[in-house]
């Protein structure tokens, strides 16, 4: 199934075991511009009501994306309730890539670039190709990054690598961002879409009564919960008595791959 959204910017293709939105600008190095943010959050609703247990997120035309579309900016930043209008749209939408419920993965190829890099940080995985290249560049337009954003940045590289990727508005080479936990994975360009296939079946071959669980626990300890409480003791005891590990118990003891029924 393709469905395309924000006139045709956003591309959706829902597979069996997986879905991949694709930014689809390539002319404008797959720039996000305010149709795009605003469509984000129903191409998502979409993913969650299908089967698809994984969601890859990727550009078209070998680039990720280059950031928000300039040809807007006159018209967003024009002033201060214009500025927070668009500033709620952005968060609103990488919210709900963040929030998702389902494992999300950024498949990144050339240029991953402020507003691309907002939605990369927001999927749970990054997997790039050796022609990427990360930055974050507010530092160079006079702008303050989002405390969210920041927040995301911090969690994936620490604070030290953080801060110097905001103050300098450096571009980073693959290697380097692998290097301080910016990605999980860097492959050759002509070994990507393998390297990418494989990371989302093994995804989607567990349990997505894990995965999703697991992603919302973590999700509260990067909230600054420490110990469990009723909400995650419950989670817990849920999974206990759940159709999945009824049938990932079976299988462990009749030494076969579980097939797992919840998605």
């Amino acid at each position: 199934m393709i469905e395309t959204f924000a006139d045709g910017a956003l591309t959706l293709e829902i597979f069996q075991q997986h879905a991949v939105l694709t930014l689809d600008q390539p002319a404008r190095k797959n720039a996000m511009s305010q149709a795009m943010w605003r469509a984000l959050p129903e191409a998502l609703a979409t993913v969650d009501r299908s089967s698809a247990k994984v969601l890859v997120l990727t550009g078209a035309g070998g680039v990720f994306s280059a950031g928000a579309d300039i040809s807007e900016f006159e018209r967003v930043w024009a002033n201060a309730e214009s500025a927070q209008a668009y500033a709620e749209l952005i968060t609103q939408a990488v919210n709900a890539l963040s929030d998702f419920s389902k494992p999300t993965l950024a498949a990144v190829r050339g240029p991953c670039v402020g507003g691309g890099m907002a939605l990369a940080l927001a999927c749970d995985l990054r997997v790039a190709d050796s022609s990427a290249r990360f930055g974050i560049t507010p530092a160079k337009l006079g702008l303050v990054y989002s405390l969210e954003d920041t927040k995301r940045l911090v969690d994936a590289v620490g604070p030290a690598n953080a801060k110097d990727i905001l103050f300098t508005g450096r571009i980073l080479d693959a290697e380097e961002a692998r290097a301080i936990g910016l990605l999980n994975l860097v492959v050759p360009p002509e070994s990507f879409d393998a390297a990418l296939q494989t990371k989302v079946d093994q995804i989607a071959a567990a349990s997505q009564w894990s995965t999703r669980g697991i992603k919302a626990i973590i999700g509260l300890i990067l909230a600054g919960q420490s110990r469990d409480d009723d909400r995650t003791r419950a989670a817990f005891l849920e999974a206990t008595q759940a159709a999945d590990f009824q049938e990932g118990r079976a299988a462990f003891l009749e030494k076969r791959k579980p097939n797992f029924p919840f998605r």
